[in-house]
């Protein structure tokens, strides 16, 4: 036979190793799961039913100012609520302006004083007056309180991200933010937040001064102040 026939005869025979192989390893597989013991795994170690699987991670400023300033003199009255604010806003210092231009104890921007009439006067004579802080701060929460007084009606008592809604965690969070982002956060169940220049956020605030009595505070939607 000629070397053309015998290099077809070489072909075949490859071609047939290459079958029986596969055979016996097709047969060894079947032989081998039939062998096998048919086992269901067992997750329910694993299991998350019933867990809090919503987290918030406080930011950095939240995590490093957490020391809550109680008077216990004060207590949870609404002396007790301004001067907490204060503290957290400015140490309680009538005279200190931030560095993007918030000024005195409760750190007020312009917009929010020309909001409730504090218009006219210099930076100066705003931070040399202390009465005129605290009536702005009064007038503010007035104001505010009227804005949010559906949502005060709706939500306190409710908890959101893991912190009871009170009057005085919203009013001190409008304070931060404003009442229309206040708003956005409850209304949104949370979900659409705020955070400040500095990171601290509307549920860290509502956090922090939840619980005092703010009935004091009488809401008014045309709330001025009178200088």
């Amino acid at each position: 036979m000629g070397p053309f026939f015998n290099g077809y005869l070489e072909i075949f025979y490859m071609i047939k190793r290459i079958i029986s192989l596969s055979i016996i390893l097709t047969i060894g597989g079947i032989l081998l799961l039939s062998f096998t013991t048919t086992k269901k795994s067992d997750f329910s170690a694993y299991s998350t039913a019933g867990l809090d699987l919503y987290y918030i991670a406080p930011n950095f400023n939240e995590i490093e100012d957490d020391n809550t300033f109680v008077s216990p003199e004060l207590g949870k009255s609404y002396l007790g609520f301004k001067e907490a604010v204060a503290f957290k806003e400015s140490r309680g210092d009538y005279g200190v302006v931030n560095q993007f231009g918030y000024m005195g104890k409760y750190q007020f921007g312009k917009s929010t004083l020309d909001l409730i009439g504090v218009r006219g006067i210099s930076r100066n004579e705003f931070l040399k007056n202390p009465k005129l802080q605290e009536k702005a701060f009064y007038a503010y929460l007035s104001r505010n309180k009227w804005v949010l007084r559906r949502d005060i009606k709706w939500f306190v008592g409710k908890t959101m991200n893991g912190v009871e809604v009170t009057e005085s965690g919203i009013l001190a969070a409008a304070h931060l933010g404003g009442p229309n982002a206040v708003k956005r956060y409850l209304r949104t169940g949370g979900v659409e937040g705020f955070a400040d220049a500095f990171g601290t956020t509307v549920r860290y605030y509502m956090k922090r001064f939840g619980g005092y009595d703010t009935s004091f505070v009488v809401p008014n939607r045309k709330a001025k102040v009178v200088l």
